[in-house]
């Protein structure tokens, strides 16, 4: 049985500026790195960040959604600290009384990812 989802591979082109960016731009704390990989802690989710080996593996990674409380603060944040992104913070849908707050944005390798945030309305 599938217990959780321990690790998220992020395909890299250049290791050393993706590490900065999720180091510094989205402040994830560093684990452990080498030559090759770097790993980041994400409340019990790992994050790995890779230069592929072969070809098949260098196409872009799924979207990681980044769970933030206040998504118009950490924007804004972001934002400041040079961060790209693709549009301004939305509601993409609701579950009864709780809307749910997007924003998404690139990182340094062309990935896109989010923050989002559930608000009671």
């Amino acid at each position: 049985m599938i217990q959780k989802v321990g690790q998220i591979g992020v395909p890299v082109k250049n290791i050393e500026t993706a590490v900065t960016f999720y180091q510094e731009k989205l402040e994830l704390p560093l684990l452990f790195n080498t030559d090759r990989l770097a790993f980041f802690g994400c409340n019990g989710l790992r994050l790995m960040l890779s230069l592929p080996e072969k070809e098949e593996f260098s196409t872009s990674s799924s979207v990681i959604y980044f769970q933030v409380e206040n998504l118009k603060e950490k924007y804004e944040n972001l934002v400041e600290k040079g961060v790209t992104f693709i549009d301004e913070p939305h509601i993409v849908g609701k579950m009864g009384s709780t809307e749910i707050w997007m924003a998404f944005f690139k990182d340094t390798e062309d990935n896109t990812h989010a923050l989002m945030s559930e608000v009671e309305a």
